[in-house]
């Protein structure tokens, strides 16, 4: 049985280790370059706090590679390209909710199908839909608008749906100079 621990017998559960004293001579085992090499830049102080993805004062590579056109910063969101300001959700995922219930951005979030109550909801139409369910979401595509409706659903709006443009094909824009014309009576 081990003796009974007080001050006259009290060690340490390792035993301690002196520091490395470098640059102590060549018969210390580092002294001279204090095994650092030889020059350069890890030979100096302060040379181990370099940023991530430093590459030693050439181009980095982010740099290097060709960019995406457009409007792609931070700043600019949701403008850049495979960027959107809103949460996308699909009629198939709706099946957890029961028949006729409430299905609104909080209820969303408590069944875990979107992250955040702050980003605006888009309600798509993948999948079918086999229950009647009073919605309430920010935005829907006519796909899943009509779907809802369908099924005996009511779906509800937060905000004003985006209008969409007409696109401008070649004969339109030449048609378009004529018409100007013609409201000026010349």
């Amino acid at each position: 049985m081990p003796e009974e621990l007080n001050l006259s017998n009290l060690q340490p559960a390792q035993p301690r280790q002196d520091r490395k004293r470098v640059g102590r001579g060549l018969g210390s085992g580092k002294g001279r370059y204090s095994g650092r090499g030889i020059k350069g830049q890890k030979s100096r102080a302060g040379s181990h706090a370099m940023r991530a993805g430093f590459e030693g004062g050439q181009m980095p590579l982010g740099m290097r590679i060709p960019k995406l056109r457009g409007s792609t910063s931070k700043d600019a969101m949701p403008v850049g390209p495979f960027r959107t300001s809103t949460q996308p959700v699909n009629l198939r995922d709706l099946d957890r909710f029961a028949d006729g219930e409430a299905v609104t951005p909080e209820t969303l979030k408590e069944k875990g199908l979107i992250r955040s109550v702050k980003k605006d909801v888009k309600l798509l139409g993948v999948g079918k839909l086999s229950k009647r369910l009073d919605i309430t979401v920010h935005y829907a595509s006519v796909n899943a608008a009509n779907k809802v409706r369908g099924v005996g659903g009511k779906l509800t709006l937060l905000k004003d749906p985006k209008p969409k443009k007409a696109p401008k094909t070649g004969a339109a824009r030449r048609a378009k100079p004529a018409a100007d014309d013609a409201e000026s009576g010349e």
